[in-house]
């Protein structure tokens, strides 16, 4: 795409709200995302502060440049031209504070840390997120969830900015939480930070809950292989991966891009597969299980950037 300044400008504007080292030109973005694939950032932008957020946010609005807002990256697909535009990565702004039952964590802190967080407090409630690679920013955009958890249980409030740029505290119950779903992923606004209210319980009672889901997820996911965890949402009285499975896609593959042999619902790079690998695989396991089925298969994975790169 074309800027109304050039990238020299765009670079320079930047630096004056960051400094050098919160700023990334055209970094590969198999660099920063969990499925290891993708091209080119123009930008990558780390704010350590709302301040600097709200300044990077405002400047892009103004002159017409594309933002995407990331956490790890883990639930992201980048297409092999990359992304044209500036990348909004939180993963400095990642401050973790505890006070009685409440967990405040900033949106960049990752889900581990902020279980780990919980476990320090002797704080139940939190365990189902200890093994998600994910940021909580991110996990309350999607209303993460896992072995019978979701975000939507834990939160309290939710620090974050308007698309017009206004800093807004939301109650948990006025975020619209649904099936990864949203107001602030409706609305694109952005998580600054998270409050949770979770339960006082027994250290090594959590502990071992903890470790047990995260033994669970090592036998039955693929972990040993870059992908950007469960490929497909799950359809309404089904389950994605036993879906494709029985359509006989286990183990199908393009190019580098694989069904795991582990776990049908994970799309996974097995040997350096590109963005075009894994939609069309993505677009044949829909193809098929709808042929088979009749079940649309709908992607939990996001996706962005260009198929080419277009030079400004």
């Amino acid at each position: 795409m074309k800027y109304k300044l050039d990238k020299n400008e765009i670079k320079n504007k930047l630096l004056e709200i960051v400094s050098s080292d919160q700023l990334l030109i055209d970094s590969l973005m198999r660099d920063h995302t969990t499925f290891r694939i993708g091209g080119p950032a123009d930008f990558i932008v780390f704010p350590e502060s709302e301040e600097q957020l709200a300044d990077i946010s405002a400047f892009c609005k103004s002159n017409d440049i594309p933002v995407f807002l990331m956490g790890n990256g883990s639930n992201l697909l980048v297409r092999d031209g990359g992304f044209r535009g500036v990348m909004i990565n939180t993963r400095q702004m990642n401050t973790v504070v505890t006070e009685g039952t409440r967990v405040t964590a900033q949106a960049g802190a990752s889900l581990r840390a902020v279980a780990q967080e919980a476990l320090a407090h002797s704080l139940s409630g939190f365990e189902f997120a200890s093994g998600i690679p994910g940021t909580i920013g991110g996990a309350a955009i999607m209303n993460a969830g896992a072995y019978g958890g979701e975000m939507k249980d834990v939160v309290a409030k939710v620090h974050l900015m308007t698309a017009d740029g206004r800093f807004e505290t939301v109650d948990g119950a006025d975020c619209h939480f649904g099936y990864r779903q949203s107001r602030m992923r409706d609305a694109g606004e952005i998580v600054t930070a998270v409050e949770l209210t979770l339960t006082p319980g027994n250290a090594d009672a959590i502990r071992a809950k903890m470790k047990e889901l995260n033994q669970r997820r090592r036998d039955k996911q693929p972990l040993n292989y870059p992908s950007a965890g469960s490929t497909f949402k799950r359809p309404e009285g089904y389950f994605a991966g036993k879906l494709i499975q029985d359509a006989g896609l286990k183990g199908y593959q393009v190019g580098g891009a694989e069904v795991s042999q582990k776990h049908s619902g994970f799309v996974i790079n097995a040997d350096n597969a590109t963005a075009a690998d894994v939609l069309q695989l993505i677009g044949d396991v829909q193809h098929k299980v709808k042929a088979q089925f009749g079940v649309d298969l709908e992607p939990e994975v996001i996706t962005i950037g260009e198929d080419t790169r277009d030079e400004n």
